[in-house]
């Protein structure tokens, strides 16, 4: 078996894990990435916020993604139950700096930031798994198994990176499905699925219907993403192939079918449960979690990517801080737990009422009373950590919500009665 060291060892080479590898390379550390696959792999969650491209261009690979990317306008919302549709468009953001983000192909994106930390520095393994951690003083041995077998690493920090498989956190046992957003996927690509003209035509469009809500998201080359995000009980009701189930769904949701009428899926739908968890910490002596190795709660706010990027920001900074003077490790990792936790928390007070009927009539009557449609297209567009008024903003916002919610107690007792069955987990 053979032995090397490092400063860091990053388990992952996804955006958070290649993100924190190509800063912290950048500041002359010696990076370890090892990611179990091989890039270009295909994965889910392809449209990107505006509040992205800052990060991006910071890493030095803007023009790439550019490069690879679908101009991202706004954000559709759909609703069948008002009859209309309504645009989120994010120049009318409070910050006019980023009016656009792009929806990528995530293969093509993943391979682009891998790549960046591989030329900044970092000692990229692919097709090799993480099989064994040990933590000793002062850092950590991490055991791993690749193309030319075992191999083992004694790092100073590790952090895990490795997204839905959350190596740290199942096995410590502090990983727990959400219990106030319980929720599966199921997802397919398309060609010729029928785009809007001109500047929406990259628009990513949000659907709800009666057991969740679907996403339409196009891309380049021609192919379009769909995906239904509903909850457990629904998808216990299947009694043919998944193909079906899902074509089942879609005819549910009139204008989704529409769009999809002359369209031909191109791959075979694939399902995924236990969609919403969280760890209890991301922090500890010598590790931590970033992105999806921490909490996801649901894709609907397109906030996967910015989250595990903007969290590998601060991840890197925390690991920096805690190399440099391992005095001040404590404080620094508690900053960016903080962080991360403020993150999670902005985007899933929207995501558990987002198809409540009351959330559903905000978004589609809008009014921008005291600039609240302002700073909601800020957090559409991911500005929930820099600009003023944002949280003031998003706090008139929910303050509304509450005061339509008062105003039809019985339709609110009944929708939230309606969301504690639906998220009630089903025996498999």
């Amino acid at each position: 078996m053979s032995e090397s060291t490092c400063d860091v060892a990053v388990i992952g080479g996804g955006p958070a894990g290649a993100t924190v590898a190509a800063l912290l390379a950048e500041r002359g550390w010696r990076v370890t990435v090892l990611e179990k696959d091989r890039h270009p792999r295909f994965h889910i969650g392809e449209s990107l916020l505006p509040h992205n491209n800052p990060l991006f261009e910071r890493l030095g690979v803007l023009e790439e993604v550019r490069r690879i990317g679908l101009v991202k306008n706004g954000a559709q919302f759909c609703s069948m139950y008002h009859g209309k549709e309504e645009t989120f468009y994010f120049r009318q953001a409070l910050d006019k700096s980023q009016p656009s983000a792009f929806e990528v192909h995530r293969a093509d994106l993943d391979l682009v930031l891998l790549r960046n930390a591989a030329a900044k520095g970092a000692a990229v393994h692919e097709e090799t798994r993480v099989d064994r951690v040990d933590f000793e003083p002062g850092g950590v041995r991490v055991g791993a198994t690749g193309p030319h077998g075992a191999s083992e690493w004694r790092a100073r920090f590790l952090v895990d990176a490795s997204g839905r498989d959350t190596f740290l956190a199942g096995r410590f046992g502090i990983k727990s499905a959400n219990r106030k957003h319980a929720s599966v996927a199921l997802y397919g690509h398309y060609e010729n699925a029928h785009r809007y003209a001109g500047e929406d035509e990259g628009n990513i469009s949000i659907y709800w219907f009666d057991h969740g809500w679907f996403w339409f998201i196009p891309l380049k080359r021609g192919i379009t993403s769909v995906g239904a995000v509903c909850w457990p009980y629904y998808l216990k009701t299947r009694s043919g192939s998944l193909e079906q189930f899902f074509d089942e769904a879609i005819a549910t949701c009139p204008a989704l079918a529409a769009r999809l009428a002359a369209a031909r899926r191109i791959a075979p739908v694939t399902a995924t449960g236990n969609y919403s968890y969280q760890a209890s910490r991301c922090v500890g002596e010598n590790y931590l979690l970033v992105g999806d190795a921490y909490a996801f709660v649901d894709p609907v706010f397109s906030s996967g990517v910015y989250l595990a990027m903007s969290g590998a920001f601060a991840a890197a900074d925390a690991v920096d801080e805690s190399l440099r003077d391992p005095a001040a490790a404590r404080s620094a990792l508690a900053r960016y737990e903080r962080r991360v936790r403020r993150g999670i928390g902005t985007f899933t007070w929207f995501i558990y009422r987002i198809t409540s009927p009351v959330m559903r009539d905000l978004l589609m009557g809008p009014k921008n009373v005291l600039g609240v449609v302002d700073g909601l297209v800020s957090f559409l567009a991911g500005d929930i950590f820099r600009t003023n008024g944002v949280r003031s903003r998003i706090r008139v916002f929910q303050a509304l919500y509450y005061l339509f919610s008062a105003a039809s107690p019985r339709r609110a007792l009944a929708a939230a009665r309606r969301r504690r069955i639906n998220i009630r987990p089903v025996a498999s």
